[in-house]
C-alpha cells in the first residue's frame, strides 16, 4: 500500500509547491526581484508610454504578436493568472481606445527621468489613469486605473476620437459590437450586461448544435466505414467511437465565443477555466478513441503476418500511446489552468529517492518485458513452463504476462521474473516425441516379431505427420514377462491438438496391425510349466526373412488403406468459433 501512497503524496507535495509558487515568492526570490534592474522599456514613464504606443501601432501594421509587449506595461497584479493573458489583451485595447478619445499624446512632455512621483495621464469621473513606479523599479499603468478602464470607456463612449474613426477596425470584436448595442442592453441587471447574457446563450446554442451535427456526420461515416470493411475486428467498434470529437468542437466554439464577449474578470475566470477543462478532457478522450482504432488496425495487420513478434508488440503500442496521451493531456490541462509544471517536477524531484524505491518493481518489470521481446523468449500463444506455471501465453504487458493454464485459470507472472527464470518454451518444439515399449508375449515367433516391427515402420512411413528421416522400431529388451519392442518416433505437428489426434490414430493402427499379424501384447504374468518326461522339442514352421518383410509391408499397407487411406493427409485440428 505504501508503494501506492508514496507517489501520490509526492505528487500532492509538488502541486502544493506549484500553487505556493503562484501565490507568492520566498524571501530569497523577492530579494532577487528587487535587486534585478528594470528593463529599458519600462524604466521611466516616457519609456512605458512609448513601449505601449509602439506595440499597439505595430499591431495595426500587421504584427499581432506585439500585443504581449503592450500588456507588459499594465499592472495586472489584481487579475487572476488563469485569465491574465486574455484579460490583459482586452485591457490593452481599452486603454488605447481611452487614449484616442482623450487627447493626442506628446511623449516628449512625459518625464524621462523618474522622480518617484506617479505620472498622471488624465482624470475622469470614473477613475484616474496614471503611470506609477513598482517595487522592482518598473513604471506601469497602475492597477487602480487599469481596473477602472471599462467604466472610463463607457464614460467616453459618446466622445469622438481625436484622430478620427480610422482605427476602429483594429479594435477587438466585442468592443466594436458594444459600441453598436443600445444602452438598455448594456444595463447590468444580474452579474453580466444583458447583451452578454444573450451572447452566452447564442454561443451555447451554436456549440450544442455543432456537437450534434458533428456527431451525426461522424457516426454515419463510421457506419459506412464498417460496412465497407471486411474484417470482423472493426465490426465490434461502436458507431459512437468518435463521439468525443463533437464535444471537442463544442468546447472550442465556447472557448472562442467567451473570449469575444469581453466578460469581466470574475465571470471570465469561471467560464474560461470550465471550458478549457472541458476542451482538454474531450481532446484526451478523442485521442483515446483514435488510439483504439489504430490498435485494431495494427492487430489486423499483425494477424496477416506469420511472425509472432508483432502479436506481442501490438498490445503494447496502444498502452504506450495512451500513456503518452495522458501525459500530454495532463500538461495541457495544467498549462491552461496556469499550474507551474516546473515547480511540480521540482517537488517530485525532492522525493526522487523514495519514488525510485517505490517504482523499483515497476522498472524491473519493464526491463523484463523488454527482455522477452528482444530475446524472443516466447510469443503470444506459445505453451511455456516457468516457475511451476504451465500454460499458453495470452498477453504480454508492460508489467506482467498473463498465462492461461490448461485448467482454464489465468496466472499473472511479473515480467521481472523472466530476467533470471528458466523458461521452457514448449511452443518452440519442431517435433513431438513418443518413446515407449511395446510388450509382446514370449510365445511370439521371431518371424512374427520381424513382421510386426517392419509393419510398424511402414505405418510410420505412411502416416503423413510423422517424421520420416529418424525413427526406431526394434526388439530391445527381454523383460521379466514380455519381449519389449522399443518405439521411438516423432510427429511434426503445429500444435498439441493435432499431436493428440495423430498419436491416437497411430496407436490404433498398431493395435490393428498386431491383430492382423496374430501378435499378442503381454502383461505381467507368471507361467508354471510341468514336465513329466523328456520329449525333444519339434521345430516349428518358419518363413524366409524377405517373405516376412513383404508380409509385414502388405499388412501395414492394408491397415493404412482401411483406416485413413493411402496418401491421405488429414488437416490440422481447427475448433469452430464460439
Amino acid at each position: 500500500m505504501w508503494r501506492l501512497l508514496l507517489p501520490m503524496l509526492l505528487l500532492l507535495s509538488g502541486l502544493s509547491q506549484s500553487i505556493y509558487s503562484q501565490e507568492g515568492v520566498t524571501g530569497t526570490e523577492s530579494a532577487a526581484v528587487k535587486a534585478a534592474a528594470p528593463p529599458d522599456t519600462l524604466i521611466s514613464p516616457r519609456a512605458t508610454m512609448e513601449t505601449f504606443l509602439h506595440a499597439m501601432n505595430d499591431i495595426k501594421r500587421g504584427e499581432p504578436q506585439r500585443i504581449d509587449d503592450a500588456v507588459t506595461t499594465l499592472d495586472l497584479s489584481d487579475v487572476s493568472p488563469l485569465v491574465r493573458r486574455e484579460r490583459g489583451r482586452d485591457l490593452a485595447w481599452m486603454l488605447l481606445e481611452v487614449m484616442d478619445r482623450t487627447r493626442l499624446i506628446d511623449t516628449g512632455r512625459i518625464p524621462a527621468n523618474p522622480t518617484g512621483e506617479p505620472y498622471l495621464f488624465a482624470r475622469y469621473k470614473s477613475g484616474v489613469i496614471r503611470i506609477a513606479p513598482m517595487e522592482d523599479g518598473r513604471w506601469l499603468f497602475d492597477r487602480e486605473g487599469v481596473s477602472r478602464l471599462p467604466m472610463i470607456l463607457d464614460e467616453l463612449a459618446a466622445t469622438k476620437r481625436v484622430k478620427g474613426d480610422d482605427d476602429a477596425q483594429y479594435l477587438p470584436w466585442h468592443l466594436r459590437l458594444r459600441q453598436q448595442i443600445p444602452e438598455r442592453l448594456k444595463q447590468k441587471d444580474f452579474l453580466l450586461e444583458n447583451w452578454q447574457w444573450i451572447g452566452i446563450f447564442i454561443i451555447i446554442l451554436v456549440g450544442v448544435v455543432a456537437d450534434k451535427l458533428v456527431s451525426l456526420v461522424l457516426r454515419s461515416l463510421v457506419r459506412r466505414w464498417k460496412n465497407r470493411s471486411s474484417g470482423d475486428e472493426f465490426q465490434a467498434l461502436s458507431d459512437q467511437v468518435l463521439r468525443p470529437l463533437g464535444l471537442m468542437v463544442m468546447a472550442v466554439i465556447w472557448w472562442v465565443g467567451i473570449n469575444l464577449l469581453g466578460l469581466g474578470e470574475d465571470s471570465l475566470l469561471v467560464l474560461l477555466v470550465a471550458v478549457k477543462f472541458l476542451a482538454s478532457l474531450s481532446g484526451v478522450w478523442a485521442a483515446y478513441r483514435l488510439v483504439d482504432i489504430v490498435a485494431i488496425y495494427l492487430l489486423r495487420r499483425a494477424l496477416r503476418t506469420e511472425s509472432k513478434l508483432d502479436d506481442a508488440l501490438v498490445p503494447l503500442i496502444p498502452r504506450t500511446l495512451k500513456i503518452f496521451v495522458t501525459v500530454i493531456g495532463f500538461v495541457f490541462i495544467a498549462d491552461n489552468i496556469n499550474v507551474d509544471i516546473s515547480s511540480l517536477l521540482a517537488g517530485l524531484g525532492l522525493g526522487g529517492l523514495a519514488f525510485a524505491l517505490a517504482a523499483k518493481d515497476m522498472v524491473q518489470n519493464l526491463f523484463g518485458s523488454v527482455t522477452v521481446l528482444m530475446d524472443r523468449t516466447f510469443s503470444v500463444g506459445d505453451w511455456i513452463i516457468v516457475g511451476g506455471v504451465e500454460g499458453s501465453v495470452e498477453r504480454i504487458g508492460f508489467r506482467s504476462t498473463r498465462i492461461r493454464t490448461f485448467y482454464n485459470s489465468v496466472v499473472t507472472v511479473p515480467n521481472s521474473k523472466f530476467i533470471t527464470a528458466d523458461v521452457d518454451n514448449m511452443g518452440e518444439r519442431r517435433y513431438r516425441r513418443l518413446s515407449c515399449k511395446l510388450s509382446l508375449t514370449y510365445d511370439t515367433p521371431p518371424d512374427r516379431i520381424e513382421a510386426f516391427c517392419e509393419g510398424v515402420r511402414e505405418l510410420i512411413r505412411q502416416h503423413p505427420y510423422m517424421r520420416k528421416d529418424y525413427y526406431q522400431v526394434y526388439l530391445n529388451e527381454f523383460a521379466a514377462s514380455s519381449l519389449n519392442v522399443l518405439l521411438y518416433v516423432f510427429w511434426e505437428t503445429p500444435e498439441w491438438n493435432t499431436e493428440l489426434r495423430e498419436r491416437h490414430r497411430f496407436m490404433l493402427d498398431i493395435l490393428r496391425l498386431a491383430k492382423r499379424l496374430g501378435v499378442e501384447f503381454a502383461f505381467p504374468t507368471q507361467t508354471l510349466y510341468m514336465r513329466t518326461e523328456d520329449i525333444p522339442a519339434q521345430p516349428g514352421e518358419t518363413v524366409p526373412q524377405t517373405q516376412a518383410f513383404e508380409l509385414g509391408r502388405q499388412e501395414a499397407v492394408a491397415v493404412v488403406a482401411e483406416s485413413t487411406g493411402i496418401g491421405v493427409k488429414p488437416p490440422p485440428v481447427i475448433f469452430p468459433p464460439a
